[in-house]
């Protein structure tokens, strides 16, 4: 298939709120990790990583106080944490730029991808319909990135049918959300999880 950009496409906005890290460099270009901030709806927020590279902001001041529009993409890395693999999400940032205007959809994102683990269907306590998603979204170079993906009420009773293979298109928000993980030695620790929530799903033919 052809790669196309537009096949992971994430806008948000809100404040830096973090210092940058320094992450990588690749051929003298140096890259850095935040955090950027987005309210939601609710009295709470997302806290999501981004990457972004020293070219894009050596003209920003990237105040805590200011608005920030990005727009850029999902990403995926194995890392090991306590000698296991984990995948690790990061929006690469592509483009930023200071923006005070109010805005109605801070947080949007759009998928284009495969189906590469089997669903999985479950009920919460309260009755609530979820599905959970893995999508391999294909980039150029022979790379991927696979993002775990959450669908809710009748859009999981759909998602539920789907079969590693199948094309799907989504649209939704990236979110952080915090967990609790009890340890080998009894110790309870909080952890927090990346992960699409998704408002609209399609599927499509290959």
């Amino acid at each position: 298939m052809n790669i196309k950009e537009d096949t992971n496409l994430v806008n948000l906005k809100g404040i830096i709120d973090k210092d940058l890290e320094f992450s990588h460099e690749i051929f003298g270009e140096k890259f850095y990790n935040t955090k950027i901030k987005i309210e939601r709806l609710s009295d709470s927020y997302d806290l999501l990583p981004i990457t972004i590279s020293e070219r894009l902001i050596e003209d920003l001041e990237l105040d805590s106080e200011k608005i920030f529009n990005i727009t850029g993409q999902l990403r995926s890395y194995n890392k090991v944490i306590d000698n296991k693999n984990r995948l690790v999400l990061t929006i690469f940032v592509r483009d930023i730029n200071c923006d005070e205007e109010i805005s109605k959809d801070p947080n949007n994102i759009f998928l284009d991808g495969y189906i590469c683990k089997q669903p999985v269907y479950r009920k919460t306590p309260l009755g609530r319909e979820i599905t959970d998603l893995l999508i391999a979204i294909n980039r150029p170079y022979n790379k991927s990135d696979y993002i775990p993906s959450i669908v809710w009420g009748r859009n999981a009773k759909f998602a539920k049918s789907l079969n590693v293979g199948d094309r799907v298109q989504l649209w939704g928000r990236v979110q952080s959300r915090e967990y609790e993980k009890k340890l080998d030695n009894g110790e309870v620790v909080k952890k927090v999880a990346y992960e699409v929530s998704i408002s609209k799903i399609k599927k499509v033919s290959n």
